[in-house]
């Protein structure tokens, strides 16, 4: 039978617990109950971490806080590491008479000193059948030891604060979880963004990677030129992910898809009740980018009123939100990009001179694809292979006519262009190689257009060469296995190629 102060102390805990307040607050509770009914001198609840190696105090009651946060056991060390290796209790009478007894929480505490006799007790708590912490505590030996009636009532305490111990487990291993996640992704980000893996070899391209080389160990502000598709926001993810910044936010906005009404509150942020519809205060992009990078892209659509305060913040490194009377410092890089003229939109006084300045400290221009010819072919080859992976499907090359009629094509869309193509050609395509007529209708139509007026018989005499030619590479010159693909005779294959002047031998390995 349990006394009336067994049941009080019972019933106290459990009100605690069932309480809506924080998981550690509740057990802070419970340990100072704990302490005041068995006179404890301090006490303790241990968590197992995720990688079932360390033990770490959770929550103490007596210790100091710096102390409990450095207090660090291993499974199987001392008599808490046996507990919890073991799930069983343990009660020791007196702390000099057991050499496992190890307490790495005693500095700090002037009434613990290593002088001082005490008993100690240690109880499992468990999930289910496993152990996922333990329970301890001790006071000044007084000559009576914990009794077995009261390692029974921790006992109940431990089996009590056992779900409240095994979502703060669940917790921690989520958190473990997350933040694994976040290495991992940040990891794949920095790879994915190594100025190293933008695509190109001409000698342009290989400028552009020197200055990003260049600009990422700096503070720079950086502006990118370039015409639409050209791949500039591909360079800013470079130039951060690359810098000393890569750890904390890349924050991006387009200058272009936000109204004028709305730039300066997704900017700089607004307080409640700043305006119509504020109903909340909100952080704007410059204090979500802090001790990151800011990327404004199309800053040459951005509204003259909101390029005044854009000045004002490189000036002076801080602004005011909508509303908000408090200076707001952060520390921020600037990276913007545009495909307009920001020379003539500054002659017409759409774009203010000292801003443009302000902006063009370090010029990128990226070059349109029809400037770097060279690299279309390997932009082509690394598109079909990433997409061919993404549809499933196996095909390895671009026939003849087809890379003839991506190099005589002009890419207005540039490399945005070329991508979209290459994606459309391999949900198109069911062989191993992307023909000619996968290809869009406007790359055949200027293909077409650059030639002479053929007549219809020219028309398809091409085509009749281009399936020959292409039988012959898939079956390696042999003319038996090209006449049955394409269904003829070999007769008629050989006389075709003959009026061609298509070489069988050409297609051997």
């Amino acid at each position: 039978m349990k006394s009336n102060n067994e049941i009080q102390l019972l019933y106290g805990i459990s009100n605690i617990l069932n309480q809506q307040t924080r998981f550690k607050k509740s057990l802070y509770k419970v340990l100072e109950l704990l302490s005041k009914f068995f006179n404890l001198n301090r006490s303790a609840i241990f968590l197992l971490e995720p990688d079932k190696e360390d033990i770490r105090i959770e929550v103490a009651f007596g210790i100091a806080d710096n102390t409990a946060n450095k207090a660090i056991y291993q499974m199987g060390e001392g008599i808490l590491g046996n507990v919890i290796k073991n799930g069983e209790a343990a009660v020791i009478s007196k702390s000099s008479q057991d050499p496992l007894f190890i307490s790495n929480t005693r500095e700090g505490n002037p009434d613990n000193s290593v002088d001082q006799e005490f008993s100690f007790i240690c109880i499992p708590v468990k999930k289910k059948d496993t152990t996922i912490g333990a329970i301890s505590a001790d006071r000044h030996f007084n000559g009576r030891p914990f009794s077995k009636n009261e390692e029974k009532l921790l006992s109940v305490v431990a089996t009590m604060i056992a779900p409240h111990l095994a979502s703060l487990d669940n917790f921690k291993l989520e958190k473990n979880r997350l933040n694994q996640e976040n290495l991992r992704l940040k990891t794949e980000l920095e790879s994915k963004f190594k100025f190293s893996n933008i695509i190109g070899n001409s000698n342009k391209m290989r400028e552009v990677m020197q200055m990003i080389s260049q600009v990422s160990r700096s503070n720079a502000t950086v502006l990118i030129r370039g015409e639409s598709g050209t791949g500039k926001e591909l360079v800013a993810n470079s130039i951060h992910y690359n810098s000393h910044r890569n750890k904390n936010p890349f924050i991006k906005l387009n200058c272009a898809a936000i109204p004028a009404s709305l730039m300066e509150s997704e900017l700089f942020g607004h307080t409640k009740g700043a305006f119509t519809g504020a109903s909340t205060s909100k952080k704007g992009k410059f204090e979500m980018a802090d001790k990151g990078t800011l990327f404004l892209d199309e800053v040459g659509n951005m509204d003259l009123n909101v390029q005044i305060k854009l000045l004002r913040f490189l000036q002076e490194k801080e602004f005011e939100q909508v509303g908000g009377l408090k200076k707001i410092k952060t520390d921020i890089r600037i990276i913007a990009a545009t495909n307009s003229n920001l020379e003539e939109l500054v002659q017409k006084e759409l774009f203010r001179n000292d801003l443009y300045f302000r902006l063009n400290v370090f010029p990128i221009y990226l070059p349109s694809l029809r400037m770097r010819k060279t690299d279309i072919i390997l932009l082509a080859d690394h598109f079909l292979e990433k997409y061919s992976k993404e549809h499933g499907k196996k095909i390895k090359r671009f026939s003849t006519p087809a890379i003839d009629m991506m190099m005589k094509y002009h890419w207005p869309g540039n490399v945005r262009e070329l991508e979209n193509c290459i994606e459309r050609a391999v949900i198109l395509c069911n062989d191993d190689a992307v023909q000619s007529f996968h290809l869009p209708t406007s790359l055949q139509l200027e293909n077409t257009a650059d030639n002479k007026q053929h007549s219809f018989e020219h028309a398809v005499a091409e085509f009749e060469k281009k399936i020959l030619i292409n039988a012959l590479k898939k079956n390696r010159g042999n003319i038996k296995n090209s006449a049955d693909q394409i269904g003829i005779t070999v007769r008629k294959f050989s006389y075709k190629a003959e009026k061609y002047k298509i070489n069988y031998k050409d297609y051997r390995p």
